[in-house]
């Protein structure tokens, strides 16, 4: 399967470079962040791929990093029973990517989440808003800065 979607990737984008690494028997693609919603509507509408399936949409915090984020698709081809995984930088100066939930509806939460807990904006998603903390909460409890405690005077515990 990697050969096929190294070929078909190379022929539909010659101009971007992608980094493919393989580890614990899954594949792993990583490339431009511009280029998320035509990869993904190429895995999914090629037949010969036939990536259907959006498991899950997650990111990392690499605090340090000038890409500070790096945001991660797992998605499925039931056809070939093959799991890939796809991954883009995102910086924090310009913490977006498009969204990738008109390909796959199943993408909507995970995308909501991904805003929610790191931050990062989907462009073009049909309702982007926090999932897990209050609208008006100014922070996002999985950047490497939240405090590991929370923050102060924001829960108060009860008293023994």
């Amino acid at each position: 399967m990697k050969e096929v979607l190294e070929e078909k990737l190379k022929k539909e984008f010659s101009e971007s470079s992608f980094e493919f690494t393989e580890q614990f028997g899954e594949l792993t693609i990583k490339f431009d962040k511009s280029l998320i919603v035509p990869v993904c509507k190429l895995l999914k509408q090629d037949e010969a791929l036939a990536f259907i399936l959006c498991e899950d949409i997650t990111a990392v915090d690499w605090a340090t990093r000038t890409n500070r984020f790096t945001v991660v698709y797992h998605i499925f081809s039931m056809k070939h029973s093959f799991r890939l995984c796809l991954k883009a930088d995102v910086d924090n100066a310009d913490n977006k990517i498009d969204s990738v939930s008109f390909i796959w509806k199943a993408a909507n939460w995970p995308e909501r989440e991904v805003f929610d807990m790191y931050g990062i904006s989907f462009n073009n998603h049909p309702d982007l808003r926090r999932m897990y903390m209050p609208e008006d909460f100014e922070h996002h409890p999985l950047r490497k800065e939240f405090p590991l405690m929370g923050i102060p005077g924001s829960v108060s515990l009860p008293k023994k």
